[in-house]
């Protein structure tokens, strides 16, 4: 089963859950983020953990299969999602 490695600009304190939408790309940089807005605040991983099941849901996948892979500390991050179909990332980029 493959991995599916993307960016992604987490919106902690959102009034609703949300996945889909595109973060432009800083300057120098090509690639874009998808938008994870969470109710969770951003103390203790509880945004992170939010992030974690946000994205499970949005690809069908248990949560264990959503790894944050840096960025546990800030609001950009780099997610690996196994078994994430890339059409569906590409849907929800919009």
């Amino acid at each position: 089963m493959s991995a599916l490695r993307f960016g992604v600009r987490v919106k902690p304190g959102a009034r609703r859950e949300a996945v889909g939408g595109r973060w432009p790309a800083p300057p120098g940089r090509s690639d874009t983020a998808l938008v994870v807005a969470v109710p969770a605040p951003a103390v203790e991983g509880k945004a992170n953990e939010a992030v974690r099941k946000a994205l499970a849901v949005a690809f069908g996948v248990r949560r264990q299969d959503v790894v944050i892979v840096t960025g546990e500390r800030g609001r950009d991050k780099v997610v690996e999602v196994t078994g994430a179909d890339p059409a569906r990332l590409a849907e929800l980029l919009g």
